[in-house]
């Protein structure tokens, strides 16, 4: 078992200041697979100051040579891409054909979004007598989750460097190891020693430090609401920026004109890839009541489509969950549905009877759900989805809405008109049209609970930019 026991700060492997450990388990096995040190506040510091300490040099560069680094790292991810998307694969059970081409693929497209929007971005204009400048926020830290863990550490990293910011990251203690490789790559790539810093460590101890830190100038968060909030409160006493990329309960509103078998294939495999471990996915389905029983029959058959298997193999399945607690979790909720009285059309509680190691979930589906159970208002962030039946346009639009988050939504229709009409009511910070997803140029970020502030593109950009505004800048004629 290799140790992954250092930190990366001011551009070298260090030890923690204080020795401890956090396993790292493999879910397909449950059996650790290594370690890695579990960060103090002192650690903290020490990124801190180095993050401070070159920042006024690193904020000065010039967008030819931010883009110059930005190139350099690009090209050096093609040389760490096949070691990122296999820690992700041990980490937190993606199946490496999603490892890599998905998961990993998704750092390199976050590089090349960033230059995009770097490359045409105007950071000063003139408007009447002022002037407005866009300049970097300063040293900003940053929590990422463990479910799309290199999507979301390039999505805060590479805008940030793109900006002219300096950071310290500390990613999810259940997949750190692609985040470490990351560090390893943006050394190679000369990013300055003290411009990117990373630090392990429980979130209540490394990320609670990061919030309350004055010598941080902005908080960008992704995870669970519960986690937003207490970086928002720790936030507050120095009046930092947060971003937050929160939970989602998405709905996926299946109209009437549709081929609704169609629709409700394709919108079971989509929900329920990753192991349904996405922030965005379409755990909510609505359909027409008067084709409930064909919506039963095509998720059923579409979900008994969908293989759970290890990882390691290649093939179009699934893999585990993440963890014992996520596993735990889902199966409490899969229960609480049965309970609650939903139709239980496939899948349930306990694991496929293949596999009886590992944190493997039966593909799932509970029809008949209404809206104010517990399926339909937790995220569940599981291969389990309800179907919620509506008569009426508006109700199904009611329903989408009744949600205390807000990331996303799904509309499927033959009519486009009709589905940007009604893509246009949902409160959802993006909607998808027959499951035509964003790419990494796409604003991404949600409405209520889900969060605030979009990330990639050239939003993901502004998101650590400060706008100045420069006034009497006009230049008066000399009299004669």
């Amino acid at each position: 078992m290799k140790d992954h026991l250092k930190f990366y700060i001011d551009g070298a492997w260090v030890d923690p200041i204080t020795p401890a450990t956090i396993d790292v388990i493999n879910p397909a096995t449950e059996k650790t697979f290594t370690q890695i040190s579990a960060g103090s506040p002192e650690d903290v510091d020490r990124a801190v100051v180095a993050a401070r300490k070159v920042f006024n040099d690193y904020s000065q560069w010039t967008v030819q040579q931010r883009l110059e680094l930005l190139e350099k790292i690009r090209v050096v991810y093609k040389d760490y891409f096949d070691d990122i998307a296999q820690a992700i694969s041990d980490e937190m059970g993606a199946p490496v054909d999603l490892a890599r081409g998905s998961q990993a693929k998704l750092g390199a497209g976050h590089i090349k979004s960033a230059i995009k929007a770097l490359l045409n971005f105007s950071f000063e204009t003139s408007e009447d007598d002022m002037i407005l400048r866009y300049e970097p926020i300063g040293v900003c830290g940053m929590i990422t989750p463990w479910n799309w863990p290199m999507n979301q550490v390039a999505a805060k990293v590479i805008p940030a460097l793109a900006a002219g910011c300096t950071m310290i990251l500390k990613p999810s203690e259940e997949s750190p190891l692609d985040a470490m490789i990351f560090a390893e790559a943006l050394h190679a790539a000369g990013v300055p020693a003290g411009v990117f810093n990373l630090v392990n460590g429980y979130g209540p101890v490394v990320g609670e430090a990061m919030s309350q830190h004055p010598g941080i100038d902005m908080m960008s968060f992704t995870g669970s609401a519960r986690g937003g909030i207490a970086v928002a409160r720790g936030a507050a006493d120095t009046v930092k920026r947060v971003s937050q990329e929160l939970g989602g309960k998405s709905a996926n509103i299946i109209l009437k004109d549709m081929d609704v078998a169609g629709a409700v294939t394709e919108g079971v495999h989509y929900m329920m890839s990753n192991s349904g471990q996405s922030c965005n996915a379409p755990t909510r389905m609505l359909v027409p009541n008067a084709d409930m029983g064909v919506a039963i029959e095509a998720a059923r058959e579409a979900a008994e489509s969908i293989g759970v298997d290890d990882p390691s193999k290649h093939g179009d399945h699934i893999g585990p969950v993440v963890n014992q607690t996520q596993f735990d979790k889902i199966q409490g909720l899969i229960q609480q549905g049965i309970d609650e009285g939903a139709t239980l059309v496939t899948g349930g509680t306990g694991r496929p009877e293949h596999l009886p190691t590992g944190y493997y979930v039966k593909p799932t589906v509970f029809a008949n759900v209404d809206n104010n159970m517990t399926i339909a208002r937790e995220e569940i962030f599981g291969p389990v989805l309800a179907i919620i039946g509506y008569e009426t346009e508006d109700e199904a639009v009611e329903i989408a809405n009744d949600t205390d988050y807000g990331l996303a939504a799904y509309v499927c229709s033959t009519e486009t008109e009709r589905a940007k009409m009604v893509a246009r009511r949902l409160r959802a910070g993006q909607v998808a049209i027959n499951y035509v997803g964003g790419t990494s140029d796409t604003p991404f970020g949600g409405y209520k609970q889900s969060g605030n502030g979009r990330e990639k593109g050239k939003w993901g950009l502004m998101e650590f930019l400060e706008l100045k505004a420069i006034t009497g800048a006009r230049t008066v004629p000399t009299s004669v």
